[in-house]
Formats: structure tokens, C-alpha cells, sequence
């Protein structure tokens, strides 16, 4: 009997760490520190929850179904956005409103396979793409990251197969937090190019990236059109993440296929989510470049501090955006480390072996530590219970 494809991938990572935390409590004087989920804590700024309310009130286009790909104005700001960022032309028939980026990946995904297609993604990898790719039928082939955790396009070349459709990068990445050079990712656009396979670039998390100017001159490219799949959320920006308000950038041919899943799942995306996403981008980009500085202040903090563990034989193995990626010096794996630092330290994190293949070892001695919630007395907090924690000692 078929195996419903639900049950031949695994739970979500956040979903079961969860489930780690019911029942236990945690003392006054150590609160949980919380260090599992990318996503914005607070709500969206004042101003823009009063935009929000007024649509709410005033607008009744905000109650009604839309466009399939989106409001036109808001696939007009982020065009113009997305040109001056990358200092390319992009224009709003090149771009697609999804309901958050996790449906960007997957409606992309939709468009470019059929069932038993092979997709090239770099281990660690994202959980939340791997699990669409199994629910899609599509085989996620693993590309294990090198030195600085970064992905080579010359291995990504020997796992290419008549099967492959695309190979998928994220930067900065999830959950490695490393950004990706522009060298590295026009190396990989040339290899998609020549082997006329999708290089779809997930850039969630682009606002938070340390360096200034132009990450990447991908957009530039003549051809970027029949290769380049690029996927942003505005979640993390504006705090949207309630919301549901992401973007795919490609060549009108693959969003017209697009545009055909889209109308099957949600007919259009949020309303509301895309009227407060566009005053953003119109109002907001002040009040993120302070959002982006205190992102940056914090990894500065975990990089800062991370000498104390070092010195207990833990290394960081790459740090940036909301993330730091850490590997532990124990002979337990980081699953059973993960739930026990719940109870000895006040400590949630999620464990490496939920960001790579069941066969990797790798992940047994990995952490991924969200740490963009967390303030600067937060990571020091982190730093002095984790300083002379051994899980063989209690």
C-alpha cells in the first residue's frame, strides 16, 4: 500500500521542539531562553499597525480576493526596491506576491519538477525545504557545505544527473547564518545556465546582511531570466510574519506556470499582509536600518562571547543574520543534548541532525542557534550557563 507522502518526511523542527518544552517549567531567576525560531517576536512598529488598521477599516479591496500574483503596487515597489538594491532592472511583470516564502519555494518547486526530479540542496540545509521537496515527490540531493560553510559549485557539478531541475541556495543562509560571496553564486549560476537547470536563491534574509553594496550581480546576468529563481520575505523586515506576505523574482514564462498553483492554494495572498508590505517599503526603510544594526550588534555579541565556549572545545562554524552555527565537543548526539540542555540550562535550540540527511554524522555534533531574538544580556546570559555545562555531569 502507497505511503501518503505526509508520513515520508518528518515533523517540523519547531513543531517538535515544542512539544520538548510541556511540562517543565523554568525558576523566576532562569527563564527559558528561547533560541529555536528565525522569526521576529514583536509585532509589526506602531505606524504600521495603524496602516494595517485603517486598510482594515477604509479599504475593502482588503476583505476581497485579488490578483493571483499579487497587488500591482506592491509588485511595482518591490521591483523598483529589488532594481536599486542589485542596481539591475526588474520589473512588476517579473514579480509574484506568494503567502510567505515557505509557499514562494514550494510554488517554485511546482513549476519546475514532476515527481521523481532530483533538486540539489546544500547540507545543512533549510528543514522547511527539504520537507516541501518530499511532499512534492522530488528528491533533495545532498550537497555537504566545505570550509566556512559554503557550498562548491565544482561538487555541485558531479551530483548533477538528467534529473536534476535545480539547485537551491540560501543566503544569508538558514541556518548556518554565513553569507554567501558573489564569486560562489555566479559560480553556480553558470553551472545551473550551462546544464539548464533553475539556481533558485532564497534571500529571506537579505536585510540583515552585514556588508554593504551589491551582494551579488546575479540580476545583471543577460540570461538571468531562464535560470535565476529569487525568493524574499518580508517577514522578518516589517515583523509580518502573521501576516504571510513573500516574493518570487523570475522570468515571465516560469510565473506564468507559477501563477497556475498559486490560484489552486490560496487564489491570492493576504491583502491586508501586502497593503502593509508596500507602506513599508514606501516608509519603513529607516526603521529597518536600525532593526538590521541591532541584528548586527547581537552577532557581534555571539562572536564576542564565544570564547568561553571555545575554550570548553566548542567551535562556531559560522555566524550572520539571525543565526550562529556551532558544533559541540560531547560524545552525545545533539538531539538527546538538546532536550537535556532544557532542563540543566533553560536553553532551547534545535539540534544539527534536523538540518541534515538521517546518514550525516555531521549534524550529531551541530546546534543551530537562533539568536535575533535574544538581546546582548541574553547572549551573555547563554554564554555563563553553557560556560561549564557537561551533560555527563549533573
Amino acid at each position: 500500500m502507497a505511503i501518503p507522502r505526509t508520513k515520508r518526511t518528518f515533523s517540523s523542527p519547531i513543531v517538535e521542539s515544542r512539544r520538548w518544552l510541556q511540562g517543565v517549567s523554568f525558576p523566576a531567576d532562569r527563564p527559558l531562553l528561547n533560541l529555536s525560531q528565525a522569526a521576529p517576536a514583536d509585532p509589526p512598529p506602531e505606524a504600521l499597525r495603524n496602516v494595517i488598521a485603517e486598510a482594515v477599516l477604509t479599504d475593502d479591496s482588503a476583505h476581497l480576493y485579488g490578483a493571483v500574483l499579487g497587488r500591482h503596487e506592491l509588485r511595482e515597489a518591490l521591483a523598483e526596491q529589488v532594481s536599486a538594491h542589485y542596481a539591475a532592472q526588474i520589473t512588476a511583470d517579473q514579480v509574484a506576491i506568494t503567502s510567505g516564502c515557505n509557499q514562494a519555494f514550494t510554488a517554485t518547486i511546482a513549476c519546475l519538477c514532476d515527481e521523481g526530479d532530483e533538486v540539489i540542496l546544500p547540507t545543512p540545509w533549510y528543514f522547511n525545504h527539504k520537507m516541501a521537496l518530499d511532499l512534492a515527490g522530488v528528491t533533495s540531493v545532498p550537497l555537504p557545505v566545505g570550509d566556512g560553510m559554503l557550498p562548491d559549485a565544482d561538487m555541485a557539478a558531479q551530483l548533477m544527473t538528467e534529473k536534476t531541475r535545480a539547485i537551491v541556495l540560501v543566503t544569508p543562509n538558514n541556518p548556518c547564518g554565513v553569507e554567501y560571496p558573489d564569486t560562489l553564486l555566479e559560480a553556480f549560476m553558470r553551472l545551473a545556465h550551462d546544464h539548464g537547470v533553475a539556481l533558485i536563491v532564497d534571500e529571506t534574509y537579505r536585510d540583515f546582511d552585514q556588508r554593504t553594496g551589491i551582494p551579488h550581480k546575479l540580476f545583471q546576468v543577460d540570461v538571468w531570466e531562464s535560470t535565476l529563481v529569487h525568493l524574499y520575505s518580508f517577514s522578518k523586515s516589517y515583523r509580518l510574519t502573521g501576516h504571510r506576505v513573500g516574493a518570487i523574482i523570475a522570468g515571465r514564462a516560469k510565473l506564468f506556470e507559477i501563477e497556475k498553483f498559486l490560484d489552486t492554494h490560496t487564489i491570492c495572498p493576504n491583502q491586508i499582509g501586502q497593503i502593509a508590505a508596500t507602506w513599508g517599503i514606501a516608509n519603513l526603510q529607516g526603521w529597518l536600518a536600525q532593526e538590521r544594526q541591532e541584528v548586527l550588534d547581537r552577532r557581534a555579541a555571539i562572536e564576542a562571547g564565544f570564547a568561553v565556549l571555545q575554550d570548553q572545545g566548542w567551535r562556531l562554524l559560522g555566524c550572520g543574520a539571525y543565526f550562529a552555527y556551532v558544533e559541540h565537543p560531547f560524545d552525545t548526539p545533539s538531539i538527546d543534548l538538546a532536550q537535556q540542555m532544557i532542563h540543566d540550562c533553560g536553553i532551547l535550540m534545535l539540534p544539527g541532525s534536523m538540518f541534515t540527511p538521517e546518514n550525516d554524522p555531521s549534524g550529531e555534533r551541530q546546534f543551530r542557534i537562533a539568536f535575533a531574538n535574544v538581546d546582548a544580556d541574553g547572549i551573555a546570559e547563554m554564554y555563563r550557563r553553557l560556560a561549564d555545562w557537561h551533560p555527563n555531569r549533573r
